[in-house]
């Protein structure tokens, strides 16, 4: 066992969750829609993403990994598609009458959401490409023991971030009123949107 390998994993776990994307993006929406549970089970969702891929690298699955790469167009594409489609549903959504929580979305359907948005985003994917070619871990062999702990440690990093900023949102969701909510909508889903047709433009550029 390699402590060191942990404490790799939580460092990367951070720095991929913690830039504010389509899922962040996504999270604060929910956590102010819906409560701080929905916001979370859409963190854990990106999570658990976060650690398949970090197992892709961590186990060495070079076959898989290359897999993806060549199938960037398709994942693009699929991810594009996916963003565009949930920001226009998003800028359309109706804020609640009252100040709970909406009921759009259940706990399994936030969570299975998340996991399928960040396994299509291409951003995400390049991203672990790029950490883990810099740090060297593409290129090392670890025992199963160590790439586990590598794994553990992006799951936990990535969680850590989601349930900090959970709970920054919840606390701000008092002030939150309908008509604010209903811009909240409109701007969380222009900005999905957007990242969907950036995904679209670079399908042009290759």
């Amino acid at each position: 066992m390699d402590p060191a390998m942990f404490a790799r994993g939580l460092v990367i776990g951070l720095s991929i969750a913690a830039p504010v994307g389509p899922i962040g993006v996504l999270c604060i929406r929910r956590t102010l829609a819906d409560g701080r549970w929905v916001g979370l089970a859409t963190g854990f969702g990106a999570a658990t993403a976060d650690g398949i891929y970090g197992g892709v690298a961590g186990f060495g699955l070079t076959v898989v990994s290359s897999l993806l790469l060549s199938h960037q167009t398709w994942i693009r594409l699929i991810g594009g598609l996916f963003l565009c489609w949930l920001g226009a549903k998003t800028f359309i959504a109706a804020p609640a009458e009252s100040d709970g929580p909406t009921g759009e979305y259940t706990l399994p359907r936030a969570y299975a959401s998340a996991v399928a948005l960040t396994l299509t985003n291409p951003s995400t994917i390049l991203s672990f490409v790029a950490i883990f070619a810099g740090v060297g871990l593409g290129s090392e062999r670890h025992t199963a023991g160590a790439a586990l702990l590598l794994v553990l440690g992006v799951l936990l990093g990535s969680a850590l971030w989601w349930v900090l900023l959970t709970h920054l949102v919840s606390i701000a969701r008092a002030a939150i009123t309908g008509h604010r909510l209903r811009w909240v909508n409109r701007v969380s889903g222009a900005i999905l949107v957007g990242f969907g047709l950036l995904a679209f433009a670079s399908l042009i550029k290759r």
